[in-house]
C-alpha cells in the first residue's frame, strides 16, 4: 500500500485570511477521491516542521499575522532551505511566499530578513493589488484566484515567474510576472483558494511529490466541470 502523503499546513490559524486553508481541503480530497491515503500536519508556532514532508503549503495573512509568527519562520530558515533543496512540493501564497524570499523592505525602509529559499526581494507600497486575477502557465494551464497585496516582488535570476497576467497584476503590477517557481517551490499572490479553481495545479503538486518518491505519478481523472466553471465565472467578473 502507498504510504501516506504527508500534507504540512503552516499556520493555520494565522494565515488564512482569504481562504488560503481551502487548499488544504481541495488537495486532501483529490487525493482522497482516487483513493490515495493522506496525513495533514499542522504546524503553528514552536510546532516541529515533519521529516517525512511530501508537500508544504503556506496562506497569507494580515500584516499583523505576518509579523506574529515572522520570527519563529526565520528560526525554520535552514530546515525549509534543506527541505527545497530536497525536492519536497512548497505551495505558497502571499504572505508565505514574501517571507520565503531573501528580504521584504517596508514602506518605512525597514529590512525584515526572509530565509532565502527563494530569489524574490518585496518592497512595501501605499497602494495595494486587489482584485480577481488569473494566471497563464505553461504546464498548469490557467489558474484562477483573488490576489489582496501592498508588497511589490521583484524576481531574481535564481527562480523563474510562475506564469503571466494582466498589466496592473501580479507581482509588482509592471512586468506582467505572477508567482515564482524554484525547482519544487512555488509562490503566488493567488487566494481564493487557488487549487479550488484550478484542477490541473491542484494535480500537480502530488505528481510532483509522487515523482520525488520514485512513484508513479500517473492520477485516476476527476470529472472537474464544476471547478472549471467556476473558474470561468470568476475570470469573467470585474477587477
Amino acid at each position: 500500500m502507498t504510504a501516506p502523503i504527508t500534507l504540512v499546513h503552516l499556520y493555520p490559524r494565522e494565515m488564512n485570511i482569504y481562504g488560503d486553508t481551502g487548499n488544504v481541503l481541495v488537495l486532501r480530497r483529490r487525493l482522497q477521491w482516487r483513493g490515495l491515503p493522506v496525513h495533514v500536519v499542522p504546524v503553528s508556532v514552536g510546532d516541529p516542521l515533519p521529516s517525512d514532508a511530501d508537500i508544504l503549503l503556506g496562506g497569507g495573512g494580515q500584516d499583523a499575522a505576518q509579523g506574529e509568527i515572522g520570527a519563529d519562520f526565520a528560526t525554520r530558515g535552514a530546515q525549509l532551505r534543506a527541505m527545497a533543496d530536497d525536492g519536497v512540493v512548497m505551495l505558497t501564497i502571499c504572505g508565505t511566499f514574501q517571507m520565503l524570499g531573501h528580504e521584504f523592505i517596508t514602506q518605512e525602509g525597514v529590512r525584515i530578513a526572509g530565509v532565502g529559499v527563494l530569489d524574490v526581494v518585496t518592497r512595501g507600497q501605499h497602494e495595494r493589488l486587489i482584485g480577481n486575477n488569473y494566471v497563464d502557465t505553461a504546464d498548469a494551464g490557467r489558474l484562477v484566484g483573488y490576489e489582496n497585496h501592498s508588497g511589490l516582488t521583484e524576481l531574481g535570476p535564481g527562480v523563474l515567474p510562475l506564469g503571466t497576467t494582466r498589466p496592473g497584476r501580479g507581482n509588482n503590477g509592471r512586468d506582467e510576472t505572477e508567482g515564482a517557481v524554484r525547482d519544487n517551490v512555488i509562490g503566488t499572490y493567488l487566494h481564493g483558494p487557488v487549487l479550488a479553481k484550478s484542477p490541473r495545479f491542484a494535480d500537480d503538486l502530488p505528481r510532483r511529490a509522487l515523482s520525488r518518491r520514485g512513484a508513479d505519478t500517473e492520477l485516476e481523472p476527476l470529472d472537474d466541470a464544476l471547478a472549471e466553471q467556476a473558474a470561468r465565472v470568476a475570470v469573467g467578473r470585474p477587477r
